[in-house]
């Protein structure tokens, strides 16, 4: 079959996620087939940089060698057998590597597939640990979550998420949750400015916290950066202040880390910036480098211990996957993890971070640039119609998507999130890469927002 076909095929059969399939059909649209390090190739041979690393996931670039060898090594032996009442060689070793990394806290790992599994499987966690504590516990059910979090798309995960734009339409099938307010300081709901402020909505969020101790199980919060929101990162001390708040009101802390671990925010988990030690921590997205789907759960000791009963007590966690622990995912993952290690990522990734940042900053002098945050190599890049009143493009205006589609014709694969535009590149890129990438998105931004 020719490749060419491809595209027509995919207009015919596939469905796209988060993709308004009306202009999807009526466009040309990139085909990949295949990678090399930062860089995507489609079936016409065009080369892109992936500058949001397909989705947040690609660590070390694509078509690495050690990872596609550990993969094939992992194949020759066998590809799958289920976790449910057997062990597997790669999910025990990966599982004593990532406790090995993880906050103190955090001795036991479940694996499932995906984000939004990690997420639901820390809430059903939580619910039932409390429900099996005691009396003094029977009324802690509910869960309080940040304002406009991103906690994935599965019903559970978007019952303590605060999407409008993508999970409004399905309040009726959802469950209560309480919110905090998430500091985004560009817009703050409260109208103070940071740091004369004092984390105001620190506080309120304790109040909260506190308030509705005996009824809640968990907060749930993605630490140090909201990813899907717009990368809207936190001010230095909110989130040591909410783990604290959990601590003096017995409510377990839940932390997501699915898309900031793994290196993103210039640590292994944003968890170590402000040395927060969760009940439970939510990883996905990079855990294999970006090669195959798998995500875990890692709970504290004393959570565990709370399901350890004869199997008549019926205090098992009866939930499970069919892929759980896969081994072809965890034999990447434990190449991924030793990658970090053999080429002292984190440390030496310092500089480039530094540098990402610093050229960064040359987009505030844009005219309709209203804010740009960043943390590690994660970075949102939010477009505005007037920048004294942070007054907002018209929805219908599609400001983002034109930027990125103005970024493809000039070799780089971005996506916005709204009128916001993420770049967030694998963490192999080199300097002069991070220059070709920005020039393209700094450019892309001037063309398109002169235009309007």
């Amino acid at each position: 079959m020719p490749l060419t076909d491809i595209e027509k095929i995919d207009k015919e059969f596939v469905w796209h996620p988060f993709t308004q399939m009306l202009d999807w059909e009526k466009d040309d649209n990139i085909v990949i087939e295949k990678g090399d390090g930062i860089y995507l190739y489609d079936i016409r041979g065009n080369k892109y940089i992936d500058g949001v690393s397909s989705l947040w996931v690609n660590i070390h670039g694509h078509n690495n060698k050690e990872l596609n060898d550990a993969i094939k090594e992992q194949a020759d032996k066998i590809s799958h057998s289920t976790l449910l009442g057997l062990a597997s060689v790669p999910s025990a070793i990966l599982a004593q590597k990532l406790i090995e990394i993880a906050p103190a806290n955090l001795k036991k790992v479940f694996y499932s597939d995906s984000g939004s599994t990690s997420v639901e499987i820390a809430i059903k966690v939580a619910f039932q640990y409390f429900r099996q504590k005691g009396a003094k516990y029977k009324n802690k059910k509910k869960f309080i979550a940040a304002t406009s979090a991103y906690h994935g798309d599965t019903i559970g995960s978007v019952s303590v998420g605060g999407m409008e734009l993508f999970h409004s339409i399905y309040k009726p099938l959802l469950f209560e949750t309480l919110r905090i307010t998430y500091p985004y300081c560009y817009r703050c709901p409260f109208n103070l400015k940071h740091p004369a402020c004092e984390l105001y909505c620190a506080k309120e969020a304790e109040k909260i916290i506190g308030y509705y101790a005996d009824q809640s199980a968990a907060v749930i919060i993605e630490p140090m950066v909201q990813g899907a929101a717009g990368m809207i990162t936190m001010p230095a001390g909110y989130m040591k202040k909410i783990e604290k708040a959990c601590r003096d009101n017995e409510v377990l802390l839940i932390v997501d880390e699915v898309a900031t671990g793994f290196g993103r925010t210039g640590k292994m988990f944003a968890c170590e910036h402000e040395d927060i030690n969760p009940d439970a921590m939510c990883i996905a997205k990079g855990i294999t480098g970006g090669y195959l789907p798998l995500a875990a759960t890692l709970f504290s000791k004393e959570i565990y211990e709370g399901f350890i009963a004869n199997f008549e007590d019926n205090k098992t966690f009866f939930h499970g996957h069919t892929y759980t622990g896969n081994q072809l995912a965890s034999a990447s993952a434990i190449k991924s993890l030793e990658l970090f290690k053999k080429n002292n990522i984190i440390n030496a990734n310092a500089p480039k971070v530094e540098y990402f940042s610093k050229k960064l900053k040359e987009f505030c002098g844009l005219e309709h640039v209203g804010e740009v945050r960043t943390i590690g190599l994660m970075a949102g890049i939010e477009l505005v119609s007037d920048k004294k009143s942070k007054e907002p493009y018209p929805q219908k205006d599609k400001i983002g998507h034109k930027v990125i589609l103005k970024a493809r014709e000039r070799g780089v694969i971005i996506r916005p999130l709204g009128d916001i535009i993420v770049v967030l590149p694998p963490l192999v890129i080199e300097k002069n890469e991070i220059d070709e990438l920005l020039g393209v998105v700094y450019d892309s931004i001037k063309s398109v927002t002169q235009e309007q």
